[in-house]
């Protein structure tokens, strides 16, 4: 795989080190990454989003939702049981994640919740009234009387 240095982009640019930033992280990802847990993420109404993570095994004292620099990270540690299980088939994973999602400008987390082995966090997004787009009045030129000059009475 190439790498990119975007280091010269740096040095040309004010202002943009956020899509810098993510430039790079998105050229610094390994392919092989963790796909655990499974998650999905879809779109709920225009401005609202919802992130779904399958934590089966866990209970809401095990996992934490926490937005911190742009950044949403959910993260579950499961307290060993002290009573010694001897399983014959062991396929459910509760092995400790840390999830990282990076949040678009103006993307607020409103909440989440745990049921059946599932955790939703709500996302909305909520621009800015000075960002919204609007409507500019196109004003109607006002009837100006000019002043005709006779071209006779000029000469």
């Amino acid at each position: 795989m190439r790498t990119f240095d975007f280091a010269p982009m740096h040095r040309a640019t004010i202002g943009f080190d956020q899509i810098a930033d993510m430039m790079d992280r998105v050229m610094s990802k390994d392919v092989s990454t963790n796909s655990y847990p499974p998650y999905n993420i879809e779109k709920t109404s225009d401005d609202g989003y919802r992130i779904s993570i399958a934590v089966a095994g866990f209970s809401d004292a095990d996992l934490s939702v926490e937005v911190k620099e742009g950044a949403l990270l959910v993260t579950a540690r499961k307290v060993e049981d002290e009573v010694e299980r001897s399983y014959l088939h062991r396929g459910i994973a509760t092995r400790a994640f840390e999830r990282r999602f990076h949040l678009a400008d103006h993307v607020r987390v409103t909440g989440a919740s745990h049921e059946d082995g599932m955790l939703h966090i709500e996302l909305t997004r909520e621009v800015p009234e000075a960002l919204k787009p609007r409507q500019i009045e196109i004003a109607r030129a006002s009837s100006v009387t000019k002043d005709v000059v006779d071209a006779k009475a000029v000469n």
